[in-house]
């Protein structure tokens, strides 16, 4: 990642945590921007334009999906939500809102720096990858160029964030071969894959939603019983 300093801006009610979060940030040569509610969370993001976002779920003035909603409608910059709660629901919901991933708390402060730096190199290093990367790819009247970062169907640009970027270009392509879930998590995560299904079902489903004239019946990313998921390659161009 180059001698880039990256700011981290974690935003958590929990001052302590943030503290002891703020030792090990700055141990890897990395700035820590703390916010403890959602508002000044907002605030500080205009302010300084962070390279990552930790997000507490539970948070007063504004919880962590409704600044989540915020930093979407702007910024493609990479999320990590934080919440208490084992229940799917928390999780599948941040995913659904535009959340690269999600840290279960209570958490240990290496695992959490670690995760920072595996989406830092994947976020980066990619986009100096996109850059070497001119080829665009088409098909359904989608236009997806790796070098600007971005998807346009038929002229109209659609938003994406990275993880979903990353997807829908490993998918488009090589048209018509099948990717197991594993396959495009290991693509799009640096991660161990450890079975989480969800994720890819949720990021997938998004990228549908996004792109497809009816979701609920997916001409493009077409899933594949048992196996995995599909760009189809009927009519499918590259320029």
């Amino acid at each position: 990642m180059g001698d880039r300093r990256f700011v981290i801006l974690a935003a958590d009610d929990e001052e302590e945590l943030l503290e002891a979060l703020e030792l090990f940030v700055e141990k890897e040569d990395m700035e820590l921007v703390k916010a403890v509610d959602g508002i000044s969370t907002l605030s500080l993001f205009e302010k300084h334009q962070p390279d990552l976002v930790l997000l507490d779920v539970m948070m007063p003035e504004m919880d962590g999906f409704a600044v989540l909603r915020k930093i979407r409608e702007k910024s493609k910059v990479p999320v990590l939500m934080m919440t208490a709660r084992t229940e799917d629901y928390d999780k599948i919901l941040g995913l659904e809102l535009g959340a690269d991933d999600y840290i279960t708390k209570p958490y240990n402060p290496l695992e959490v720096v670690a995760r920072i730096k595996a989406q830092l190199r994947r976020c980066y290093d990619y986009q100096e990858k996109q850059e070497e990367e001119c080829e665009i790819l088409r098909g359904y009247g989608l236009e997806l160029n790796p070098a600007e970062g971005t998807l346009k169907k038929n002229g109209s640009e659609i938003t994406l964030t990275r993880t979903e970027f990353r997807i829908l270009e490993l998918l488009m392509k090589t048209p018509g071969r099948i990717y197991t879930k594993q396959q495009i998590f290991d693509h799009s995560w640096d991660e161990p894959y450890m079975e989480d299904d969800s994720t890819v079902m949720v990021h997938i489903s998004n990228l549908r939603n996004k792109i497809e004239d009816d979701p609920k019946k997916p001409v493009m990313i077409r899933t594949i019983k048992g196996l995995g998921y599909k760009f189809e390659k009927e009519r499918m161009k590259k320029s």
